[in-house]
Formats: structure tokens, C-alpha cells, sequence
């Protein structure tokens, strides 16, 4: 009786560990995976916009007058002060055409006591009708023909002079020089296509950069105002981003607002004044401006829970049923580690914070409240 009992047990144990091998797996539970609620706040975006840099004046120096370049005083990058002499031209062709301007002059001068002469001779003997009235005015009239020639010749004296000043080529402002690309003994010209070089003043920078017309639309609603003018002074401080993607060190001043909007792109130009003291920027430097545009009731998603494919940015949803959905988004701005949405969720939908990359489209999950959130600057 005992063995048939012990024979029934071990029976019992086989047939039960076949029956578990014949059941299917159990299906794996559905991923614990923290989950967000969006919200709206109000909020700061850094939008950056590209800008060319230009000195307060850069202006091409060019010869007044033609002839051989004689003197070059100055090396190419090198800090000039107003007034300084750049260049000389030969001047001797220039002289000469004083002296002769100066021996006319004098020969007019002459010819004039000539005609006075003629006329203190000729007035005694009219009075005493000595001589027509005739001979009297023909001298009187040579006599401020006379006159004329003097002002006339007084007249290319000083053109001479000019152009003689001409061969001396001084810095009409204070700044660098750029290339020299015309060098001693070349013959120069006023009507040349190459300047003889450029000059820039850089102790204060232009950084000229465009915004769109929605761009600038809600740009100017931002600031107090009744005239573009007043909402310019109010402005904050911008700061210039170098091309090596750090920070120049002196904030800029919006000044400058365009009167139109180019046709061709759409977009106006603004311009912003920056200190240079040391000479750090100069022109054609290219750099982008930072801009803070103010956001109101903005829906902010952390940069973590989204996902990019394509050039396209996405996060995963919870629906009802604990399903995830993947959901294009569009993104507008950013402000810290947030992304400013325009489109794709609205304030309340939950979505997915972390582990989104081995998500697919329709799996279930486990929501986890996250106790992370996004970080909002508040700022009016």
C-alpha cells in the first residue's frame, strides 16, 4: 500500500512538470516610467540672430589727384590718429602749376595798375574835354576787365593749392588700416578702381542683424511706448556672441531701428552699438546677437523628454489607457533646459520624461508621477 502511495506522488510530479512546460510564457509587465503634466508660465527665450560687425565709420582713402606714389607712412593694421599722413604724392607736377598759377596772378595784378593808371590819366583831360568821353569808358572798362582777371587768376591760385594739398594724403578720422595694395612708386589716380586702402574707427562697433516681420511684431509689443523711439529706449542690454561661441564681455545697445523692411527678404535690419576700447572687434567680424523676448503663458517641455528623428522633435503621450503616443511638436524658442512649444501638446497632456528611446508607438506603460519639473523663469 505504501509503494503505491510514494508510486502515485511521483506520478502526480511528472505530469505536473509537463503541464507547466505546455503553458505559454506570461507576458512581460508594462515599463514603470515617470510621467509629467504640462503646464503654462511665463517665461524668457534667448533668440540669437546672425550679425555682421562694421566700425563707426570705415571709409576707403582714395587719391584726390593723379601721379606717382612717392611715400608710404603707415603699415597695414596700424593705428593712425586724424589728421596723420597716410601717403605722398609726387608733388613737383603740382608746384609748378601754383607757380604758374602765381605768375598769372601777378601779371593781373600789373595789367589792373595799367587800367588805373589809364583811367586817373584820362578823367582830368574829359573833365576838360580835352578827350572824348568815348577814351574814358574804354579804359574804365579795361580796367574791371583788369579786375576780373585778378579774381580769375586769384582763383587757380588757389585750385593749385588744393591740389598741390591733394599729394598729401592725411586720416580723415582716427583708426586702423587695412591692406596696402598699392605700394611706392605706383601711379595712382582718383578715377581708380582699388582704393589706396581702408580706414575703420572702431572704438565703438555696429552689429547690424534682421529680424522677421513676426519676429519684430512681437518685439516691439513688449516693451512701453507710444512711438518706436520711446520702446528703443527702453530696451535691455543684448549681448554679442563671438564666433568661437563665447561672450564678448561689454553688453550692446539697441539704437537703430531701419525705416522699411527689404522687399527681398522680408526682414529689417536693427542695429546695435557695442563698446570696443581695446580694439577687440573690427570690422567684418561676424558674430550673433542674443536677444531675450519675454513669453507669456508659455508651454514649456523639458529638452530630456523629447526625441529628435529627422530634423523633426518629438514626445511621447499618456493616453487614458496608459498607451503612449509619439507626437510631433513644434519648437519655437528655448529657455534653460526647456523647450518653448508653439504646437504638437497643450497645458495638461502628460507626457513620458525619461526612457522615450526604447519606446514604440502605441506600448503601454506604467505612469510614475515626476517629481522633476520643469525649471521656469518667470520674468515680465
Amino acid at each position: 500500500m505504501k509503494n503505491v502511495i510514494i508510486t502515485s506522488f511521483i506520478l502526480a510530479l511528472v505530469l505536473g512538470s509537463c503541464g507547466d512546460k505546455n503553458q505559454a510564457p506570461t507576458a512581460p509587465p508594462p515599463p514603470v516610467l515617470p510621467v509629467l503634466a504640462i503646464t503654462s508660465a511665463n517665461t524668457t527665450t534667448d533668440a540669437e540672430y546672425p550679425a555682421a560687425i562694421q566700425g563707426t565709420v570705415d571709409v576707403e582713402i582714395r587719391p584726390q589727384v593723379s601721379g606717382n606714389l612717392d611715400r608710404i607712412f603707415v603699415d597695414e593694421g596700424a593705428y593712425v590718429s586724424k589728421g596723420q599722413t597716410l601717403f605722398k604724392i609726387n608733388e613737383r607736377p603740382f608746384r609748378e602749376q601754383l607757380n604758374n598759377a602765381l605768375a598769372s596772378l601777378h601779371a593781373a595784378e600789373a595789367a589792373l595798375i595799367n587800367a588805373n593808371l589809364e583811367v586817373d590819366k584820362l578823367t582830368p583831360l574829359v573833365q576838360n574835354k580835352v578827350v572824348s568821353d568815348y577814351q574814358l569808358k574804354t579804359a574804365k572798362a579795361s580796367q574791371k576787365i583788369a579786375a576780373a582777371n585778378i579774381e580769375q587768376a586769384k582763383a587757380m591760385v588757389g585750385s593749385a593749392k588744393i591740389n598741390l594739398g591733394y599729394t598729401n594724403v592725411t586720416a580723415p578720422v582716427s583708426g586702423y588700416i587695412g591692406r596696402l595694395p598699392k605700394k611706392q612708386g605706383s601711379l595712382v589716380s582718383a578715377s581708380d578702381v582699388e582704393a589706396l586702402t581702408t580706414l575703420s574707427d572702431v572704438h565703438e562697433v555696429f552689429a547690424y542683424f534682421s529680424l522677421g516681420e513676426t519676429d519684430f511684431i512681437h518685439f516691439k509689443e513688449q516693451y512701453a511706448g507710444s512711438s518706436l523711439g520711446d520702446k528703443i529706449k527702453k530696451l535691455p542690454p543684448v549681448t554679442l556672441i563671438l564666433a568661437d561661441n563665447s561672450a564678448y564681455p561689454k553688453t550692446g545697445k539697441i539704437d537703430m531701428v531701419d525705416g522699411q523692411f527689404d522687399k527681398t527678404t522680408g526682414a529689417i535690419t536693427i542695429r546695435a552699438t557695442f563698446p570696443n576700447a581695446n580694439g577687440i572687434l573690427r570690422s567684418g567680424n561676424t558674430g550673433r546677437i542674443r536677444l531675450g523676448l519675454n513669453h507669456d503663458d508659455a508651454i514649456l517641455v523639458p529638452q530630456a523628454a523629447t526625441i529628435e528623428m529627422q530634423d523633426k522633435v518629438f514626445v511621447f503621450t499618456v493616453g487614458k489607457d496608459n498607451k503612449v503616443t509619439k507626437m510631433p511638436i513644434t519648437v519655437v524658442g528655448k529657455s534653460g533646459t526647456n523647450y518653448l512649444i508653439k504646437d504638437g501638446v497643450k497645458t495638461g497632456d502628460q507626457i513620458v520624461m525619461s526612457g522615450i528611446d526604447k519606446l514604440q508607438d502605441g506600448q503601454a506603460i506604467q505612469p510614475e508621477k515626476s517629481t522633476k519639473v520643469a525649471e521656469v523663469t518667470n520674468k515680465k
